[in-house]
C-alpha cells in the first residue's frame, strides 16, 4: 500500500466484510467508528504537513478522534516503513496533540503489519513500552479483514506473552464482527483453543469500554459469558478507560462500563493502568507488557472497598500514556 493512496470507507461496511448486521443500532455505532478510522487516514494521506493534520483530527468530533489518531497512526507506519532509514513519521504524530491519543497511534501503527505483511515493528516513540499495541492493532485488523479464519489461526497459536497480544487484538475485532452480541462473542469464543479464552475476553473488554455500544442488560450479559476469565474482561475495559481518560473525552458508554464491569470510576481506571507500569515504562520486551497486563488483571480481581471509591484523577501529564 503507498501512503498516498487514499481508502474507500466500502472497506469497512459490515455487509461487505460479513460482520452481523441483524442489530442495527450497534452496527451503526460501530461503523462509524471503523468509518473513523478510514477517515483519519486519509486526512493523512490528504494534509500538507503534520501541523495540518493535527488541525484536522483535533477538528474531528471528540468521541470518534481516537479512531482518527489510530486511522493517521496506520498511515504514519506505512510512512515510515517506506523511509527506514529516516523514520519519524509515528513519532512526529505521537507529539504534540498526538500525546492524547498515543495508546492509539501505536495500535494504529501496527496495521501494516498485518495488511503489508510487514515482519517488524515500525519505529515508535520513547515510551518503550507501548510498542506491543502495535502487535494489537495488527491482530485486530487480521482478523477485521481475513474473518472468523484468521481469528482461529491466531487463536491456535503458540502460547506466550506475543500471542497473548496477538489473541487480544483479534477479540476486539470479534466484538465488530458480532455487532456487541454478548451470546455470538461466547460462542464463538467458544469455538477458539480454550487456552485463547482469556485474552479473547480482554480485548472484548477493551472494545466494549473504548468503542461501545452497551446497554446495563448486555455489560451483564458480557459478565456472565465471561465467566472465569471476568478478571481479563476488566483487564480490557481498564485499558480502554485509560485511553479515554488520557484524551480527556469519556464517553457515558465508557463511564458505564467502567463502573458495570470493573466496580471503579473511569478516573481510578487510568491510575490503576498509571501505576501498575510506573516500574516498566523503560523497558521493550514483550514480557514487560505481559506483566502490566497481569498486574491490572490481579488488581481488578480484588473486590473494591465499600463506600470508598477514588476519585483523584490520574495526572494529565504523566504516565504511560506519554511519549515524549
Amino acid at each position: 500500500m503507498h501512503p498516498q493512496v487514499v481508502l474507500t470507507l466500502r472497506l469497512v461496511d459490515f455487509d461487505r466484510r460479513g460482520f452481523r448486521t441483524d442489530r442495527p443500532a450497534a452496527r451503526a455505532v460501530l461503523e462509524r467508528a471503523a468509518a473513523s478510522f478510514i477517515t483519519g487516514y486519509n486526512l493523512a494521506v490528504q494534509s500538507p504537513n503534520r501541523e495540518r493534520l493535527h488541525c484536522d483530527l483535533q477538528d474531528f468530533d471528540a468521541e470518534h478522534r481516537g479512531f482518527a489518531y489510530e486511522g493517521a497512526g496506520m498511515h504514519a507506519a506505512i510512512a515510515d516503513l517506506s523511509r527506514p532509514r529516516s523514520p519519524r513519521a509515528v513519532t512526529g504524530l505521537a507529539a504534540g496533540p498526538g500525546q492524547d491519543y498515543s495508546y492509539l497511534i501505536h495500535v494504529g501503527a501496527g496495521w501494516p503489519l498485518s495488511l503489508l505483511r510487514q515482519p517488524r515493528v515500525p519505529r515508535m516513540p520513547s515510551t518503550a513500552l507501548l510498542r506491543w499495541l502495535a502487535v494489537d492493532g495488527a491482530a485486530f485488523g487480521a482478523v477485521f479483514f481475513g474473518g472468523q479464519r484468521v481469528l482461529r489461526r491466531i487463536s491456535a497459536g503458540k502460547p506466550g506473552p506475543l500471542w497473548r497480544t496477538r489473541v487480544t487484538g483479534a477479540g476486539r475485532a470479534l466484538w465488530f464482527q458480532q455487532s456487541a452480541d454478548a451470546t455470538g462473542i461466547a460462542r464463538l469464543i467458544g469455538e477458539q483453543n480454550p487456552a485463547a479464552a482469556a485474552e479473547l475476553w480482554a480485548g472484548i473488554g477493551l472494545a466494549c469500554a473504548y468503542a461501545g455500544p452497551s446497554d446495563a442488560a448486555g455489560r451483564a450479559a458480557l459478565r456472565d459469558a465471561a465467566g472465569q476469565h471476568v478478571g481479563w474482561l476488566r483487564q480490557g475495559v481498564i485499558f480502554a478507560s485509560a485511553a479515554r481518560a488520557r484524551a480527556r473525552v469519556v464517553p457515558s458508554h465508557t463511564r458505564d462500563a467502567c463502573r458495570d464491569l470493573v466496580g471503579i470510576d473511569v478516573e481510578q481506571a487510568a491510575r490503576w493502568a498509571d501505576d501498575a507500569c510506573s516500574d516498566l515504562l523503560h523497558r521493550a520486551d514483550v514480557a514487560a507488557y505481559d506483566l502490566w497486563r497481569d498486574r491490572l488483571i490481579q488488581r481488578a480481581a480484588e473486590p473494591p472497598t465499600p463506600g470508598r471509591v477514588e476519585l483523584a484523577v490520574a495526572d494529565p501529564d504523566a504516565g504511560a500514556w506519554d511519549v515524549a
